[in-house]
């Protein structure tokens, strides 16, 4: 089997890769990896066994039709991580998010379709469903984005249904809860709180810290993505959620008692602008239809992460460096 992992340089897209080469998931054992990126910020090809043989990198872009046309014969599928995901900067700067996310899966859905490509699973958020007091969305929920972000996403969403039900492409698409683990670029909340709590830095929670959020690792995500390639079903929708759920405040304070930090090192600054109070998914059509279910455990995965950030500041600072990341909880 070969196969295009777009944005394969980033935290999720990298450790997938990562995975499907060491073998770690029995169906697609040496499967050989074409990897897409344009190495944007949060881009690091330091997160790719570069030495792998069956890993191939190609320095491009998802919106570039002609590169994608040239690129795609002879690959059996596509996992299309590929995304600029930062919510925060798609307030401040929306015209590349739409760009990136809708644009850029409308460019490589045309493109598998064109040159034959059989399988295509495309990776989206939870956040395309807005915000929910009560209860947890199903697939049948109605998107309603409420960031930038979210509707480009959610966008996407719908350009991937529209080739399955025109096309007849077999595209599924997942929406995952808020991911965490090692690799992740230190603009989103656990490795931002964590490497500033490790320089001494404050953490910037944002209001008065009620926003909830279900937290899953990012092992468990990808385990869920590749089940959904080989056996999911076309034109379906899968969420992928943990039950892990904490009000951001609540996380901070863990993050805090693992960085050996108390509560005099939170500051509390303007909330986000469209700021969703509550996600939390259902995810019981991928657990009874495919088997699934999170294998990490909130507690344990937490202090692992926590860990590697400790042990390896030569990954995290270059990158803090460079992208001057301003995330709040």
């Amino acid at each position: 089997m070969r196969m295009l992992v777009t944005g394969g340089a980033g935290f999720i897209g990298s450790h997938y890769v990562r995975s499907l080469l060491a073998g770690a998931y029995d169906e697609g054992r040496g499967t050989a990896v074409t990897v897409l990126d344009k190495l944007t910020y949060a881009g690091n090809r330091a997160n790719l066994p570069a030495d792998d043989p069956r890993l191939t990198f190609v320095h491009g872009d998802v919106c570039d039709r002609e590169l994608l046309l040239d690129l795609l014969p002879g690959h059996d599928a596509v996992v299309h991580f590929a995304a600029e995901s930062h919510v925060d900067r798609s307030v401040t700067g929306a015209a590349e998010f739409v760009r990136t996310n809708a644009l850029g899966t409308q460019t490589v859905l045309d493109a598998a379709l064109e040159t034959g490509v059989e399988r295509v699973v495309h990776v989206s958020t939870d956040e395309v469903y807005g915000s929910i007091e009560q209860g947890s969305w199903t697939e049948e929920w109605p998107l309603l984005p409420n960031s930038p972000y979210a509707a480009s996403k959610a966008s996407s969403d719908l350009v991937a249904r529209s080739y399955w039900r025109t096309h007849g492409l077999d595209v599924s698409v997942t929406r995952c809860s808020n991911n965490y683990g090692p690799y992740q670029h230190p603009e989103k909340l656990i490795p931002l709180f964590v490497t500033n709590l490790l320089q001494g830095i404050e953490v910037p929670v944002y209001g008065d810290g009620r926003n909830r959020r279900e937290w899953l690792h990012v092992d468990d995500h990808c385990r869920a993505i590749h089940l959904v390639l080989m056996r999911g079903g076309a034109g379906e929708i899968y969420n992928v959620g943990s039950g892990d759920e904490l009000t951001n405040l609540a996380l901070t304070e863990r993050i805090l008692a693992l960085c050996g930090a108390d509560r005099s090192m939170i500051r509390h600054v303007t909330d986000r602008k469209g700021h969703d109070l509550r996600y939390a998914l259902d995810d019981s059509k991928i657990r009874e239809e495919l088997g699934w279910a999170p294998r990490t455990g909130f507690e344990d995965g937490l202090a692992a992460t926590v860990a590697w950030y400790r042990d390896n500041p030569q990954w995290w600072r270059p990158v803090r460096d460079t992208a001057r990341p301003t995330a709040a909880a």
